[in-house]
């Protein structure tokens, strides 16, 4: 009894010590947003929000379900046209435009995670990538999408009647406001018991059926709330640039969201945040440049790849330094 108290009692520091370095590190995350502003351009940092909430979503699905969806796309752009074309043609304030968007890309998530889920592996992400091509022509058919193009000069709005988006200060706090919302959501989502469920099937979805869980359902759910949190993603973009276009639903979108999730580290919670970070800035500030930025970025994602096989962030967390701070990351 004596030896057993003792050991608890010895472990018990130990145990703190992981808690306190991850609250430093979510507590100078934080502060680092909020003071953003006041260094760098606030549209770019806005975009820079909404990819890294993109990425987020999209790992959700890829990280935590094991699911490799080629089509996140036309829940991303798709949000972003029904947002644009609620808050211009219905006069719709932003947070309900924003929910427009929200519920039509869990539409669209719902049908195309109920035919894709029937099938595994290449042939699942075939499937949501043919899906989210037919849904790409008709967005360049459809009358309200505007075709080629977009819905263009949509209004921010007022925020609950008061605030004024049109300003870039206020615009970028409710952005960082949605942001945080959003990737708390995520974080309640894989730390509950049905994140444990998705886990399982991810590491063994053989053995999550002989245990009685209709994996069928659970990946349809996790497909489908993937599809709205990019929704999400898409409807505050839209409104931060003013327009929704066909870029939003092509597949070089899809493309774009599985190097952000790869270069930061599939699986983990931030990894996306810093893939995102990484392209979005390689874009931003290579585009004025004579260097080509599909070819920058190639390089970069090959790096990565040969140096970094867990992402940037998972290899953080697998080093010597990121386990003593007690970051976990999967094998």
């Amino acid at each position: 009894m004596f030896d057993m108290t003792l050991t608890l009692d010895i472990d018990k520091p130990r145990e703190k010590k992981p808690v306190v370095a991850q609250t430093i590190f979510l507590a100078a995350g934080l502060a680092l947003l909020v003071l953003a502003p006041l260094f760098f351009y606030p549209v770019f940092l806005m975009k820079l929000l909404c990819f890294a909430l993109f990425a987020c979503a999209f790992n959700l699905l890829l990280g935590y379900t094991g699911l490799l969806s080629f089509g996140h796309a036309a829940f991303f752009g798709g949000a972003a046209y029904f947002t644009a074309h609620a808050v211009k043609e219905w006069g719709l304030p932003p947070e309900l435009g924003i929910l427009v968007g929200v519920a039509g890309a869990a539409f669209l998530g719902a049908i195309i995670g109920f035919l894709a889920i029937r099938r595994q592996g290449i042939y699942f992400a075939m499937i949501t990538l043919a899906l989210a091509q037919m849904f790409y022509f008709f967005c360049l058919q459809a009358e309200f999408t505007k075709g080629e193009d977009g819905i263009q000069s949509v209004p921010r709005g007022h925020l609950f009647g008061f605030i004024d988006l049109s300003q870039s200060a206020n615009m970028y706090y409710f952005v960082l406001g949605v942001f945080i919302i959003g990737v708390a959501i995520i974080w309640r989502i894989i730390h509950s018991p049905f994140g444990m469920i998705l886990k399982s099937i991810r590491e063994n979805e053989t053995r999550a059926v002989s245990l009685g869980y209709t994996v069928r359902n659970y990946k349809l759910a996790a497909f489908v709330m993937s599809a709205a949190l990019t929704g999400l993603a898409g409807g505050v973009k839209a409104l931060v640039f003013q327009f929704a276009t066909l870029t939003d639903v092509s597949w070089q979108m899809s493309g774009e969201v599985i190097l952000m999730t790869l270069l930061g580290g599939i699986g983990t919670l931030i990894g996306p945040l810093f893939g995102a970070g990484l392209v979005v800035t390689l874009q931003n500030y290579l585009a004025t440049s004579e260097f080509p930025v599909t070819i920058i970025t190639g390089l970069v994602f090959m790096v990565c790849v040969l140096l970094f096989r867990r992402g940037i962030v998972g290899e953080f967390y697998n080093s010597r330094l990121g386990r003593k701070l007690g970051f976990e990351h999967r094998h």
